[in-house]
């Protein structure tokens, strides 16, 4: 018998403990949001997600109490992610560009989005959520939209042109020329929908002599959900 197969096994201390939990979990989210943009939120299973991942399906009710809790986990780490972009203090422009390098990067969320559009299955989904509008109100409120636009509106065109690299790929070929991939065609969208923003703009209220206040502007970061994944993913 060897001196390595003499030494008794070591139980793996708190603090490993903690960490292969969190590879766990991080590797379960990982291989859900692979699953759910694939299959959708019905078509995905379980078994098929733990697989993905490399671990025992029950390490999904452990950790997440079973599917609809993976899901909805999925939208906390996609407002996180979010938090890290969204800022207040920057232009509208540079907030829509945010979003538009997230969706390029990692295009699962879109995907989800637009299969769960596209095939109207929201049977068994975590119920939807109404948009906070209300920091494009404040943007509004201090010209950075023109008075005349909706801010609904304006937030369902911004989701819409930060999905259609990724929905439309074929769409780009034919307006563009170009590979959606390809750097000259992000950078180029990129640099247009900056233009395209900053034309949306009207006059301060200030300059105006009017007041800034507007009615529902609450303390919501950056443009809202504007590249949200069913809001799960991106």
């Amino acid at each position: 018998m060897t001196e390595e197969t003499r030494r008794p096994r070591r139980a793996p201390g708190p603090g490993e403990r903690k960490l292969d939990a969190e590879r766990s979990r991080r590797l379960l989210l990982d291989a859900a949001l692979d699953e759910f943009a694939a299959k959708g939120y019905a078509g995905a299973r379980v078994q098929d997600i733990a697989d993905r991942a490399g671990v025992n399906k029950q390490l999904i009710n452990y950790y997440f109490g079973g599917k609809e809790g993976l899901y909805r986990e999925i939208s906390v780490h996609w407002r996180e992610t979010e938090a890290r972009f969204n800022d207040p203090n920057i232009g509208l422009d540079e907030v829509l560009i945010r979003y538009l390098r997230h969706a390029l990067d990692d295009p699962r969320g879109t995907r989800l989005n637009a299969l769960r559009g596209l095939t109207g299955t929201f049977d068994g989904e975590p119920p939807i959520e109404r948009e906070d509008l209300s920091e494009l109100v404040r943007r509004q409120a201090e010209g950075e939209l023109a008075d005349d636009l909706d801010p609904a509106a304006v937030m369902l065109v911004m989701m819409a042109v930060v999905a259609a690299p990724v929905v439309l790929p074929l769409a780009v070929h034919r307006v563009f020329g170009l590979s959606p991939d390809s750097p000259e065609f992000q950078e180029h969208y990129a640099e247009q929908l900056r233009r395209i923003v900053r034309h949306l703009a009207g006059r301060p209220r200030a300059e105006r002599g009017e007041g800034t206040a507007a009615g529902g502007a609450g303390g919501a970061g950056g443009a809202g959900g504007v590249g949200s994944a069913g809001d799960a993913g991106d």
